[in-house]
């Protein structure tokens, strides 16, 4: 039998990685917990080693199939994002009375996700002795020395809008203003990098979904309609772009490579809503300054291609194309997926260009409604597809 080579460079994964059942235990007991603190180790017995444990295994795994970066599968966290904010000083997790609402499969029934994202501000924010860099360090032990190792986070914008937009955040017994919260939230982002690269850290990924509350086409936007202000429309979004340019700045001056992935949420195989990149390119795509983009193109949500053009005037930036879905426990059209890279290549060189899933398999710990048999065979498509194309 002829061995089909899939070792290639031009396949990207985002950082998720489904969790094993014993770790899965721990975190919904987690969730189900509010009188618990982050990173709460001292309050089950077990579940550090448990969680330790699945993590060299899964840094096991991604160097046996020659991933090009590894993670540690964000097997630490509970949300793609809250565990970051619980982790900084002067924030305390709650129950709240709902979740986030995302999309059902029908496109028109809401979604309610778990409930433990309620997050209230006790002392003013920094971020330094963040249980992130002890994960870091695990990571960095167990996987080889010279493995290309990955730390997720969010983005600071996309913090920076969750919280803001809360009515007990500013103005609140910490922050009158959301210039004051803003600067401090900028400030721990720093402290963070500065203790994460002396741990060895090199690259950094702010994960962000909050882009198309910017696209007019996207239906569940606070600033769609007619009545909508315009320039404040872009004066708010000049704001999360600045946030992130003024943290990613300091990222290129510690000597970090910063990337950003995007996408329209991810949770239990639904998304959150819509929003084409056509409409927001100009802003974040084309102004914000990070050396890697991974895009969610998975479906029609995303529009065409031709957005891409925003890159024109940045040759060194590399764009991940998400063009498969990590939401489906199917495998993809090869052709199709080919055929998008061909017409994506138009628009980024090829040897700037990346494939990848849309998204991770497990943005929150319960992950998409797939088995881990299906994630490995969607990833090793995904390999084989890079590798046909691009030849390396």
């Amino acid at each position: 039998m002829t061995e089909i080579k899939t070792k290639t460079k031009r396949f990207l994964t985002v950082g998720s990685l489904l969790r094993p059942q014993d770790l899965l235990n721990y975190k919904t007991e987690i969730e189900n917990r509010d009188d618990i603190q982050y990173p709460f180790y001292n309050d089950f017995e077990g579940y550090k080693e448990t969680e330790t444990n699945a993590v060299k295994d899964v840094i096991a795994e991604q160097v046996n199939r020659d991933f090009p970066e590894i993670t540690d599968g964000e097997f630490s966290k509970s949300l793609w994002h809250l565990d970051f904010v619980w982790g900084l000083n002067g924030v305390r997790r709650y129950i709240a009375d709902n979740g986030y609402f995302f999309l059902d499969h029908d496109d028109h029934n809401h979604f309610e996700t778990r409930k433990d994202i309620g997050i209230e501000i006790t002392d003013h924010l920094h971020g330094h002795h963040h249980a992130f860099i002890d994960h870091f360090v695990r990571l960095k032990e167990n996987a080889p020395v010279d493995a290309h190792l990955k730390q997720c986070i969010p983005s600071p914008s996309h913090i920076y809008g969750e919280l803001s937009m809360k009515d007990d955040i500013i103005g609140g017994k910490v922050y009158a203003s959301e210039t004051e919260f803003k600067q401090d939230l900028i400030q721990a982002y720093k402290d963070f990098l500065d203790e994460f690269v002396a741990a060895g850290g090199k690259i950094i990924q702010f994960d962000d979904c909050l882009w198309e509350l910017f696209a007019d086409d996207n239906p569940n936007s606070p600033f769609s309609g007619k009545e909508i202000n315009r320039e404040e429309i872009l004066n708010s979004a000049q704001i999360f772009i600045d946030i992130n340019n003024e943290v990613i700045a300091y990222g290129h001056d510690l000597g970090l490579k910063v990337y950003t992935h995007n996408c329209r949420g991810n949770y239990s195989s639904r998304n959150m809503g819509a929003g084409s990149y056509s409409q927001i390119a100009d802003l974040f795509l084309e102004k914000q300054n990070y050396d890697r983009f991974y895009l969610e193109w998975d479906d029609e949500r995303a529009g065409d291609l031709s957005a891409l053009s925003a890159f024109k005037n940045k040759p060194e930036v590399e764009v991940v194309v998400g063009l498969l879905s990590s939401k489906k426990n199917t495998l993809e059209d090869e052709e199709k997926i080919k055929a998008q890279l061909e017409e994506a290549s138009k628009y980024i060189p090829k040897d700037k260009l990346y494939l990848s899933h849309q998204c991770g398999f497990a943005s929150c710990d319960g992950g998409n409604e797939l088995t881990v048999a299906e994630q490995w065979a969607k990833i090793e498509q995904g390999q084989k597809i890079a590798f046909d194309f691009w030849q390396e």
